[in-house]
């Protein structure tokens, strides 16, 4: 019997509005729809409509390379809901649901 391989967990987060968690997620994070039930690289999640799926104001650590970087981009897209600071390795960034999106670049 081979050893068991775990990969990357995909956390299931609660919303409770499609078009504002595709404001968030696709258009100012830059994330791609993979896959859509009816209801960015190598992050994924799973955002869910469903009753008992996941829990409001949930935190998530996204480990991220070139983190400044990627906060320059979110800031400059000047949204409503979010602008991260540019001269930080960490930022957390708040969905329109609570969750907790924790991007981590200290520890690259």
């Amino acid at each position: 019997m081979s050893a068991p391989v775990l990969h990357a967990a995909i956390p299931t987060l609660r919303i409770y509005d499609k078009d504002k968690a595709l404001e968030f997620y696709r258009d100012f994070l830059g994330c791609t729809v993979d896959w859509e039930h009816r209801f960015a690289g190598g992050m994924a999640l799973h955002p869910s409509e469903h009753y008992g799926d996941g829990t409001p104001g949930t935190a998530v650590w996204i480990k991220v390379k070139n983190s400044r970087s990627l906060f320059e981009e979110l800031h400059t897209k000047q949204a409503r809901f979010a602008r991260p600071g540019v001269d930080s390795d960490e930022a957390t960034l708040t969905d329109p649901f609570g969750n907790m999106l924790r991007f981590d670049g200290s520890r690259n």
